[in-house]
């Protein structure tokens, strides 16, 4: 048993590495977590497992738009963000190279996507089916630079620029259209509706920065950090995965970002006395944007009042 304490009085020894269904390893990276230590058929199962979020939330989300009546461009965006959970359980599963890339690139091509719906919002048709063309070719040419360097840095880096200037992009939007334009209709409900979306920038910036951190301490201590896992045995050695937090804490980062979009867009239409942004508790809830039903108790955000608008 093991001499950790309480931890001792649930234990079961950590397995030991084993060759696994799909074979060898060809993707051009890999993990802390110990391959096939705890299934012959799945080479990761924590990091398998863990993109489950990503089904869960892409149908909610999925959901909320055909009943709520989104702009049918954050319905495709869900869609992308499930398929980006497909491809990373296919990855983790396998640590075959195609399967790497359906994971990866999946991520660029729904930015692209969300980059569009920023970019292109009350523009011309011309400028959106130029931007849209002009998308289409930068995520063609950084797939075939990917695939012919096979640089991991470079899809990372890749990754984060889309996504900065995307964040940054409507964090622009937000303040000098909405916010002036909100101004001018109720100076109250204005102040209220920019108050909670700074929240849930800040809150969904926090969750995503802090999964990238637990995920490169995974890769620095790895030795150590599976030296533990071995020490205090399973389950606990799961809550060590650190690439499992990182797919959990992206994952909800990444829901916030397009439920952050939808409201957004009601807002810049002026619907932001149709719409509200149903949000009972910070910690224990997923944001979303609903029609305002004056019979129900939709919150904007956990601790405030109930919407009388």
């Amino acid at each position: 048993m093991s001499s950790l304490g309480f931890l001792g009085l649930l234990y079961l020894p950590y397995p030991d590495y084993r060759t696994g269904f799909w074979g060898g390893q060809t993707s051009t990276l890999n993990f802390c977590e110990e391959d096939y230590a705890l299934s012959f058929y799945c080479a990761e199962v924590v990091n398998a497992s863990t993109n489950a979020l990503f089904m869960w939330l892409g149908f909610k989300g999925i959901r909320n738009c055909l009943k709520e009546s989104h702009d049918g461009v954050f319905l495709l965006a869900y869609v992308g963000y499930i398929l980006v959970g497909l491809g990373s359980i296919s990855f983790h599963a396998t640590l075959k190279y195609p399967m790497q890339l359906v994971d990866e690139l999946s991520m660029i091509y729904t930015t692209c996507l969300m980059m569009h719906a920023s970019f292109a919002y009350l523009q011309s048709t011309y400028f959106s089916t130029m931007l849209g063309l002009a998308l289409l070719c930068l995520s063609g040419t950084i797939t075939l630079h990917y695939h012919t360097t096979k640089d991991p840095l470079f899809h990372q880096v890749a990754y984060a620029a889309l996504t900065a200037t995307v964040v940054f992009r409507s964090i622009w939007v937000m303040e000098t259209q909405l916010r002036p334009a909100l101004a001018t209709r109720n100076s109250d409900r204005a102040r209220h509706i920019l108050q909670t979306m700074w929240t849930m920038v800040a809150t969904g910036l926090l969750v995503f920065v802090g999964g990238f951190l637990i995920w490169n301490l995974d890769n620095v201590f790895c030795g150590e950090i599976r030296r533990l896992r071995r020490a205090v045995g399973l389950p606990w050695a799961i809550l060590l995965e650190g690439h499992g937090w990182w797919h959990l804490m992206t994952g909800v980062g990444a829901y916030y970002y397009i439920t952050w979009g939808i409201w957004l867009r009601h807002c810049l239409a002026g619907r932001e006395l149709q719409y509200v942004l149903h949000w009972p508790h910070i910690l224990t809830s997923m944001p979303e944007v609903r029609r305002h039903r004056e019979s129900t108790d939709d919150a904007p955000v956990a601790g405030t009042r109930k919407s009388r608008e």
